[in-house]
């Protein structure tokens, strides 16, 4: 079977986006690109200074409620039924809940060949890119940067500390390619 969904899974700021558009460019085949960041935009604005929706907290904590989970599972199901439906996607999110996150997506998955990817940073590094950024809490970066991945199982990780985005961009692509019938 022909992965149908890359799932990139990282901190804040440890370069999934980039990784993504870069993907996009060097894979042969035409795949869509789709974010966390797309659906917290997506969400009113009072879900995002709520309780029952997603918080972000001046130190860079992040707690998300119950109507933000409701919405991601139907976001969740909404990427899957694409991937069923012919078209490959580029996953770009940050498992807040690690292991518990990744089995949420492997529940939406569930049928379709994944090919899961750790991005990491350096804490440091992320945060640098953090304040470079201006659009995130200070700290968010260095408290996802390992929280992300705790308990998450990959069959491939990348590090964007020192390696540009095109390049882990291409270790990915030769991953898929390895992994063709």
């Amino acid at each position: 079977m022909t992965t149908q969904v890359i799932v990139l899974n990282g901190g804040s700021s440890s370069g999934k986006s980039g990784i993504a558009r870069c993907l996009q460019a060097v894979l042969p085949d035409p795949w869509l690109a789709v974010s966390v960041d797309t659906l917290v935009e997506a969400m009113p604005a009072s879900m995002r200074t709520s309780e029952a929706g997603i918080e972000f907290a001046a130190d860079g904590g992040v707690s998300v409620g119950r109507e933000f989970r409701e919405l991601e599972a139907a976001w969740m199901e909404g990427i899957a039924a694409m991937a069923r439906a012919g078209a490959r996607v580029i996953v770009d999110d940050v498992f807040l809940g690690g292991a518990e996150s990744q089995q949420r997506w492997q529940k939406a998955l569930d049928g379709l060949d994944v090919l899961w990817v750790g991005v990491r940073c350096e804490s440091a590094v992320a945060a640098g890119r953090e304040i470079a950024r201006g659009d995130r809490a200070q700290g968010m970066a260095a408290s996802q940067a390992e929280a992300a991945h705790r308990g998450v199982l990959y069959d491939l990780e990348v590090d964007t500390t020192r390696t540009e985005s095109l390049e882990c961009a291409r270790t990915i692509a030769a991953q898929l390619s390895s992994s063709r019938p």
